[in-house]
């Protein structure tokens, strides 16, 4: 079983620069219902795609350099890393089976 990894600003080289795999980055905070609301589809994701792609969060709140190197405005802002650069980005909440397509089609 895989779980969402909880990236900080000290761990997001490691973490998501440095894998060997695809990582879905979810910027994220506590107060915000559409982080809260596509939590759950993370977690399904996360488990559903362990071995092909990390699923991770960063709290925007507790992290602040992160975010704004990436030039984060509102959240959710889901970036999909490969090989250390951006490949896509998503802002805003989605359905599952459209969060598991915009993977997909950039993995």
């Amino acid at each position: 079983m895989s779980e969402v990894l909880h990236v900080t600003d000290a761990s997001f080289e490691s973490d998501v620069l440095r894998s060997d795999i695809p990582v879905l980055l979810d910027f994220w905070a506590p107060w915000c219902s559409p982080c809260r609301m596509i939590g759950p589809i993370l977690d399904e994701l996360a488990v559903e795609l362990n071995g092909k792609v990390k699923i991770a969060k960063i709290n925007i709140d507790e992290n602040q350099a992160v975010p704004a190197k990436f030039g984060v405005r509102s959240i959710p802002t889901l970036l999909l890393f490969k090989e250390g650069k951006v490949v896509a980005t998503q802002v805003g909440a989605l359905p599952k089976n459209q969060l598991s397509a915009f993977i997909s089609q950039n993995i």
